[in-house]
């Protein structure tokens, strides 16, 4: 008898990852194709549905495909787009959810990938109990998914929960969304090799990470740094918790979660980040929420969460 299964599918600007998800969070066959290279989306869209095709077909299981889940960036729950998204090739509002029924005739769902991670961490991960909280992802940039009663908040447009965008810092560093001092900014892999760099420039420490150029700089490298007591690297992660810290308490005073769950290649950093972000979230929390929100790492942290987010959203709707 053939497994009921659906697809995860997370559009990310370099890579895409699928996976077959069952209801349970386990996930099997998974892949990845190429984003970038193909002119439109058409031909990007064959590519990947081939590629899932051929995998199953390779792989010789038998599998009830129940509808697909996609994680992209600015997907639009509501409309089932993705709308103006700065790091994919494919410009304006594209009607993805529409173009997928074209090569598969099921359900299909999207929201952004930081929606997706919130579900897969309300489904298979830390969140399992839990009807409120946040999930704050720690990439490139910062996303966010805010759940309130069992709920991704979407808002009226399909575009709520974007954290990231929030000024921090008044007329701080330039966004890639055109605006200046957007929390992503600062608190972000990208965000913390700009900290160090401007440290470099200030003060006069020794460290390890002078002779590494900005492009070839990690946030992995930083955080290795600070485990070796590197001056320039602490202090950076103790600039960027304070920021991210400082922002949370406010998003606690608007949702009241019981946790807020920090995800993604930052905060593999562990302490040296969760340690100031805890302070100083602390530090400017009402009193009525004082030591009661978790600050949290991911329960997805070795799982493809991505794809498990993707697969998370489109059976929350067929359950529905």
């Amino acid at each position: 008898m053939a497994q009921d299964v659906v697809i995860g599918i997370d559009i990310g600007g370099t890579f895409t990852k699928y996976g077959f998800v069952d209801i349970k969070g386990n996930s099997y066959l998974e892949g990845s194709v190429n984003t970038f290279g193909h002119p439109d989306v058409d031909s990007y869209l064959d590519n990947l549905f081939k590629t899932i095709q051929k995998s199953l077909k390779s792989s010789g299981k038998e599998f009830n495909i129940m509808g697909i889940g996609v994680g992209a960036p600015n997907g639009n729950y509501y409309s089932g787009t993705i709308e103006y998204a700065p790091n994919l090739i494919w410009k304006g509002v594209i009607p993805l959810a529409d173009l997928i029924k074209k090569f598969n005739n099921i359900p299909v769902a999207v929201t952004n990938d930081a929606n997706a991670a919130a579900l897969g961490e309300m489904m298979y991960g830390g969140a399992k109990n839990m009807k409120n909280f946040i999930v704050i992802t720690l990439g490139t940039g910062l996303g966010s998914g805010i759940v309130v009663n069992g709920n991704v908040v979407y808002g009226h447009d399909g575009f709520a929960g974007e954290l990231g965008h929030i000024v921090a810092v008044d007329n701080g560093r330039q966004c890639g969304c055109g605006k200046r001092g957007c929390l992503e900014t600062y608190a972000s892999a990208s965000g913390i090799k700009r900290t160090v760099f401007n440290l470099l420039a200030e003060c006069t420490e020794e460290s390890d990470l002078r002779n590494i150029t900005f492009d070839d700089l990690t946030a992995e490298m930083i955080s290795d740094a600070a485990g070796k007591g590197d001056k320039i690297a602490i202090k950076a992660f103790a600039i960027t918790g304070k920021i991210l810290g400082r922002n949370l308490a406010n998003a606690v005073a608007f949702s009241s979660p019981e946790a807020i769950f920090l995800f993604g290649g930052l905060a593999k950093a562990g302490e040296l980040i969760f340690k100031p972000t805890k302070e100083h979230m602390e530090k400017n929390l009402l009193k009525i929420f004082r030591n009661k929100v978790k600050l949290l790492p991911s329960g997805l942290q070795d799982k493809n969460a991505a794809v498990l987010g993707a697969g998370g959203l489109i059976w929350n709707e067929l359950n529905k």
